[in-house]
């Protein structure tokens, strides 16, 4: 049985170091994005992913490939054709400066996706879970249009849907959000969301929490919980992940899972960032994973939550990071001492 994701995955440069735009003449090159980070993780894990994309018939998407057969993650159902790779640069931040992303990703190969260039039965074989975010319905009209077969299919076959909303304003404005992402929703069953995208899609935002300076109230999630579970009645679960930021380099992080009326909160951990992109499908992984195994909601909620906490120590998008690895992290062994 595999777990299938459906979205772009582009290239990330980003310079070297610390240093700025403005300053670098070098590049350090990753691949990733949102379902497709998410697919890695779970692979990872030892679960069997299917990731359906379209990548340019050229060595970049030669190159995208690798990386993901790479990490075990199946693309058999990769469609090769359009244009060009998406791009995006990434300039990390430190201390009081914070990180800056452009976005070069127009007319990329996945925009041209077409419902006619999917196999639906042996996409969907031994499928168990489906996972899509609110980047993809944002990219083009084309994907909106698959996104939403592929969410038919899999309601129509039983199978569990989750979304991540991930709202970027760079690709569509908040009213064409909300319409779209209200009759997306309605699909699935689970929704992961954060302190800032609730309130941007949706208008709700958490009483006394002020995320400029890391002032978050914990029962203010439980309300907008609460208000989403009256909006989408077929949700099962809704979870936030919780950022409190000190700086650029310092996060504390969390996370609240909602479910049957039942309120579940992780630990906090305080991070020295490493890098923070993707650490949300780090986190949306393992929550999938946890519940795909039969875990209770309280130790889901601590198994997403230390699994994106790891996330932010590593370079790339990819959580680079194993079960073992997390479950310890849950049981306290955040010393970072060397291990022999």
């Amino acid at each position: 049985m595999s777990v299938l994701t459906f979205g772009e995955i582009m290239m990330r440069l980003q310079p070297t170091d610390y240093q700025r735009f403005t300053q670098t003449n070098s590049y350090k090159c990753y691949y990733g994005g949102g379902e497709a980070n998410v697919a890695v993780s779970l692979a990872n894990f030892g679960e069997d992913v299917k990731f359906l994309t379209k990548l340019p018939l050229n060595s970049l998407g030669d190159a995208c490939l690798r990386a993901l057969k790479e990490h075990n993650v199946n693309v058999d159902h990769v469609i090769r054709g359009g244009e060009r790779l998406g791009l995006y640069f990434s300039e990390k931040g430190a201390s009081q400066r914070a990180s800056k992303i452009i976005y070069d990703r127009k007319n990329s190969a996945i925009n041209s996706i077409d419902i006619k260039e999917i196999e639906m039965d042996a996409l969907f074989d031994s499928v168990k879970h489906f996972h899509f975010t609110g980047i993809t319905p944002a990219l083009s009209n084309n994907t909106l249009t698959v996104l939403e077969v592929l969410l038919k299919e899999a309601k129509d076959r039983g199978v569990p849907i989750s979304c991540d909303l991930n709202y970027r304003n760079s690709l569509w404005d908040r009213q064409k959000a909300e319409k779209t992402m209200t009759k997306l929703i309605r699909y699935c069953d689970i929704l992961v969301s954060n302190e800032e995208e609730c309130y941007k899609v949706f208008g709700l935002q958490a009483t006394s929490t002020n995320i400029a300076n890391g002032t978050v109230n914990l029962d203010g999630y439980v309300d907008i919980a609460k208000e989403i579970q009256m909006k989408f009645s077929n949700l099962k679960l809704i979870a936030f992940t919780l950022r409190k930021s000190i700086s650029a380099s310092i996060n504390r992080w969390s996370s609240i899972i909602f479910s049957g009326g039942t309120s579940f909160y992780s630990k906090e951990y305080e991070i020295n960032v490493e890098d923070r992109i993707g650490s949300g499908d780090a986190y949306c992984a393992g929550l999938i994973y946890s519940l795909l195994k039969g875990m209770s909601k309280s130790e889901a909620v601590e198994f997403a939550t230390a699994a994106s906490c790891l996330k932010h120590t590593i370079e790339g998008d990819f959580n680079e990071v194993s079960v073992h690895e997390i479950f310890a992290l849950v049981a306290g062994d955040g010393s970072g001492r060397v291990q022999r």
